[in-house]
Formats: structure tokens, sequence, C-alpha cells
């Protein structure tokens, strides 16, 4: 055992310390048989030098399915949007204001839970968290597909009330696994369980934007205008049940995870007590809590990144649903009507955002040994807004008359440079930490997307003016 970790310490390669003074993560740079890289830490008292868990594909796939699950259930809140309409109709502030009422009530909650959950680390249970914020949302959804078949004769005040309530409950669990979840996965060392996490986030937008567009472009154009309730509801019943599925299957693909782990850190604390001659009494000490001012010392500039990053990212729902096509509605094509260029929009960022945190995998382009650099990248996202207000908004025509330069220059781009960002900051955080940190680390970055979030949907009030 000791000639082996004599090798591995041959192996290590310190980062420098920058012209600032601010030391570099520390690392041994290795490939494994799937090409992702591998990390080490090197303890300050040089004790031992411990592997990160081994990559596995099954896991992968399971964080993958488990960032789907995180947003699904806002975007069916999203996609129900028609059926809402209908069963407000006879309040007409109701119909005007349920939407801003869902946002505020969406963000206050989410917020408030990773705030709430940021804070409790003593004697957390992170993969308790996932199971509760998955059973939460399955409850909610159940109760919104049968509300789509019972009830139905309540006023629109009370069934507004109900809404709000879900969409509290809602967000409230999604903050309970966005904790959950990216602290049990920063626990592993493995940052591309992380990227799977934002890789399944940029899935959960992806498909809703394409059943909209396909399901407007497979209506008849002659009855495309024609709003039919049962209709309506039908789809909001499938929208939910589809939702409490997602749930459901995600938890059961968890379990068998959660095991895995403990198998593997049940070896590995076996294997330290031996080398390290403490006996054969594994004893499961509370975990220290990590101030959350400690965190944001140590991740400072991938922290306030990804802060700014998603801020700045707000803007774009604003935009997207004020701008249209270019070309003459008289004599524009099906895809670039209102009805569909919006979503046909939609589609082109979550696709961007799809590509963008899914370029991390890729070892070549990792930033996160340049946090700085990221910092840079994240402020200048900025340069957007004014790109937006040269295309076609509310028809009024646009600076630069083409459907590619918005769709792909600016929607594309815009979509590409949010997951790079968000997918390198939660990727590079753990680096920056100590090990028995990272859990806390996660958690805290999950606190700054949220946080975010948050912010910049205040501040699109201001754009959207």
């Amino acid at each position: 055992m000791n000639h082996i970790r004599e090798i591995l310490r041959r192996r290590q390669s310190y980062e420098p310390i920058d012209a600032q003074g601010e030391a570099q993560p520390l690392r041994v740079e290795a490939l494994d048989e799937v090409g992702f890289q591998s990390g080490y830490r090197d303890d300050e008292d040089e004790q031992s030098l411990e592997p990160d868990e081994e990559f596995s594909w099954a896991n992968y796939a399971v964080f993958l399915l488990l960032g789907v699950a995180m947003l699904w259930a806002w975007n069916m809140f999203i996609a129900s949007g028609p059926y809402f309409k209908k069963r407000f109709q006879a309040n007409e502030w109701v119909l005007q204001n349920f939407q801003p009422a869902e946002l505020v009530a969406s963000t206050t909650s989410n917020l408030s839970a990773v705030l709430i959950f940021a804070n409790l680390q003593a004697k957390a249970s992170y993969s308790r968290r996932v199971v509760v914020g998955l059973l939460l949302n399955s409850v909610v959804f159940t109760l919104l597909a049968m509300s789509t078949k019972l009830f139905l004769h309540v006023s629109s005040g009370q069934y507004f009330a109900f809404i709000i309530v879900q969409v509290l409950f809602a967000s409230f669990a999604t903050g309970i696994l966005q904790n959950g979840l990216f602290a049990y996965a920063s626990g592993f060392g493995r940052e591309e369980y992380t990227q799977a996490i934002m890789a399944g986030q940029a899935v959960a937008g992806v498909l809703p934007a394409m059943v909209q567009i396909v399901s407007v472009l497979s209506v008849p154009e002659s009855t495309t205008v024609t709003y039919d309730p049962e209709e309506s509801s039908t789809s909001a019943l499938i929208y939910f049940i589809t939702a409490t599925a997602i749930s459901l299957i995600t938890l059961l693909a968890f379990f068998p995870l959660v095991m895995r782990h403990y198998r593997s850190q049940h070896r590995q604390n076996l294997s330290t007590s031996i080398m390290s001659m403490e006996g054969s009494m594994l004893i499961e000490a509370e975990r220290k809590r990590v101030p959350l001012l400690v965190l944001f010392r140590k991740t400072f500039w991938l922290a306030t990144s990804l802060f700014l990053g998603f801020g700045i990212t707000m803007v774009f729902p604003v935009f997207t649903q004020k701008i249209f096509s270019v070309r003459d509605p008289g004599t524009a094509g099906r895809l670039f009507k209102n009805e569909t260029f919006v979503p046909l929009a939609l589609l082109f960022w979550n696709a961007g955002d799809l590509i963008g945190r899914m370029l991390p995998a890729i070892h070549a382009l990792r930033t996160m040994d340049k946090p700085r650099l990221v910092f840079f990248i994240a402020i200048s996202r900025v340069a957007f807004i004014p790109l937006y207000l040269m295309c076609n908004i509310e028809g009024h025509g646009a600076v630069i008359s083409s459907d590619f330069f918005y769709l792909v220059v600016v929607q594309l781009l815009f979509g590409i440079s949010n997951g790079f960002i968000g997918t390198t900051c939660m990727m590079g955080a753990v680096e920056y930490v100590e090990p028995e940190e990272r859990e806390a680390a996660g958690a805290f970055m999950g606190l700054c997307l949220v946080s975010g979030l948050a912010a910049g949907s205040l501040m699109s009030f201001l754009v959207a003016g």
C-alpha cells in the first residue's frame, strides 16, 4: 500500500499560485477508461491521497434524470397556461395577473427553501432531501391532475388560490431538491455528475418547447384559433400526470444510486480505517457546518459569476414573448407566425443552453482553473440586451431584419453562454474547497443560482419597461 501511495505522489502536479497570490486548485490529472478527467486532492497534512469515486455511466444517467425532474415541474405550469386562462376567464383581475403571481410565489418559495436548507448542514441527509423533494412534487401534481376533472364549478378566485398554494409547495419542493441534489452530487467528487444535472435541466427546457411546436403544427391552420375547453382540460391533465410520472420514475432510479454510493463509501472508510490503524469500528461523525461566508470567500469568482450569469439570463423570457418574425404575417409559413415563432425561439434558446451545458464535459473546454475568465464571460453577457433591442419587438420593425440573426446569433448564442457559465461554475466550485466541504459548497452554489434567478426576475421588469 505504501508503494502505491508513493507512486501516486510522484505523479502529483501542483497548479502555480497566480500573480495575486490566489491559490489554484490542487489536482492530479489522469484520464479514466471513459475519457473523463479524474481528480485527486492532497490534504495539507499529506497523510493520504484519496482518489475520487470511480466514474459510472449508470450514475451519470440517474443524475441526468434528476436534472430533468428538477425543472420539469415548472415547465408543466408554463405549458398549462391556456388551461388556467380557461379556468380564470370569469375573473378579469385573476386572468391578467395569475402569471406574475405564479412567478412571484415560485421565486419567493424556491429561494426561501434554498436559504433555509443551505444553513442546515450539520445533520443534513442530502439524499433524504432529494427524496422529499421528489415525493412532494408527486403529491402536488397529482392534486393538480385531479383538479382538471374534479371541483370544476368552484369560482375563479378559489381555483386561483388553490393554484398559488400548489405553486408554493412545488417551488419549495424544487428548492429542497436543488439543495439536496447539488450537495449530494458534489459529495461524489466527480464534476461529471454535476454537469449531468445541469444538462438534465436543459433537456427539461427543450422537450416542452418541441412538444408545443409540434402540437400547433399538427392542427389544421383553419382551426388553429379555435379554443376547445375540453381539449385544454385534457392537455393539462396529461401535463400534470406526466410531471407526477417523471418524479416517481426518478425516485425509483435514485434509490439504487444511493445504495451504490453507500457501499462505495463504506469500502473507502474501511480501507482508510485499516491504513491508519484506527481499528475496525466505523463511527459516523456529525458533519461540520461550514459558514456561507467561508464558502463565498473560497468560491468568490465562480459564485459571483453564477449569480450574475443567471441574473442576466432572466431578460430572455421578456424579449422572447415580444419578438416576432420579420416576415410578412400574410405570406409567412406557419412556422414563422406568432403562435409557433415564439416557441421556436424558446427552442433555439433551450437548445443552445443544452449545448452549453454539455461543453464542459469536453476536457479541453474546461475553464474552472481560470475563475476570472469565467467572471469576465459572465458579466459580458449583458451585451446581449442591446442585441435583443435590434430585433422585431412587437412587430415594430428590426434594426437587423433577419430571423437568422435573432434565432441563431441572439437566442442560440445567449443560451450557449448561459449553459456554459452555469455548468462551469457548478462543476468547478468543489475544486476550491476541502473534501469535507464539497457537499456544503454544492448546496451553496445552488443558493447562488436561485438567488441570481430571483434577482434577475425582479430586474426583468425594468427591461420589460
